[in-house]
């Protein structure tokens, strides 16, 4: 049973966290949780207790990985163990072990190199989960549908028992935006990333990019009418924007809910599945 209040509760704890760049109080005795997301624009380091409380995160602006492969190795490591001892220095323990995870399907060497980044981090990989399961954990969702968007993919994922077991990954998402509001203010993708980001800018930023929303939608649409699952969710970094799961829930004709700080379920749920 999801309860958003309580997600929301722990979303907003861990982004205080965040932008303090302080921690919250634990039990150097326990066991904590650790959780490392490579995702395509950042990477994110979440640290739970074992109730499942934020304790401390951090991210890092990336272009390391692309689509769920990680295309800058060496830059991707350093990222990951900078984030791992300035988390040490600040928490005064010593961190081991994490959790990572990877986009559905994701087999091979592409499934290896994920953990080979933590592992060259000096860290020991205990989990690797697929992201829409990470998000799960979470929501606490056991059957419904995870909408998870992203840097380069929009993700759709059928959850039965708390995993996905029916996926479906479309190769539009947040970079996709970037690329129109670029040729709409005729700047560069990078210029067009921080308008993106502006929350000054979200109401004028949004119409622009709604095209790309609509086609998301119509592309869940199409996959959800073979799984008329509900609960729905929206999670992801480039689903912040307040009016985005309005647009879903019009072309769905059902309610989808997004959590608040929607980029970091996914981490969060990570950190959660490390000790599972």
């Amino acid at each position: 049973m999801v309860d958003l209040k309580d997600v929301n509760k722990t979303l907003k704890a861990f982004n205080d966290i965040v932008n303090t760049k302080k921690h919250n109080p634990f039990d150097k005795k326990g066991s904590l949780k650790v959780g490392v997301d490579l995702g395509t624009s950042s990477i994110v380091l979440a640290i739970l207790d074992e109730e499942n409380n934020p304790v401390y995160g951090s991210f890092e602006f990336a272009e390391v990985v692309r689509d769920g492969l990680v295309v800058n190795y060496i830059e991707a490591v350093q990222i990951v163990t900078r984030l791992i001892q300035e988390a040490e220095e600040v928490l005064g323990v010593e961190l081991t072990e994490a959790a990572t995870a990877v986009p559905p399907g994701t087999l091979g060497n592409d499934y290896k190199v994920v953990s080979n980044v933590l592992e060259s981090a000096g860290l020991t990989v205990t989990t690797v989960v697929d992201e829409p399961s990470a998000a799960a954990c979470l929501l606490n969702l056991d059957k419904g549908a995870v909408i998870d968007v992203g840097g380069g993919t929009t993700g759709i994922s059928i959850i039965e028992n708390f995993k996905a077991v029916e996926t479906m990954d479309e190769p539009t998402g947040g970079t996709h935006m970037s690329l129109v509001l670029a040729g709409y203010h005729k700047v560069s993708v990078k210029e067009a990333e921080l308008i993106k980001r502006d929350r000054e800018q979200e109401k004028t930023t949004f119409m622009i990019i709604k095209p790309v929303v609509d086609k998301m939608a119509d592309i869940t649409k199409q996959f959800l009418s073979e799984y008329p699952v509900e609960p729905l969710f929206v999670v992801g970094g480039a689903s912040y924007f307040d009016e985005f799961a309005a647009v879903f829930s019009k072309y769905l004709g059902k309610d989808v809910k997004r959590p608040d700080y929607p980029q970091f379920v996914t981490p969060i749920g990570i950190a959660i599945a490390s000790k599972q």
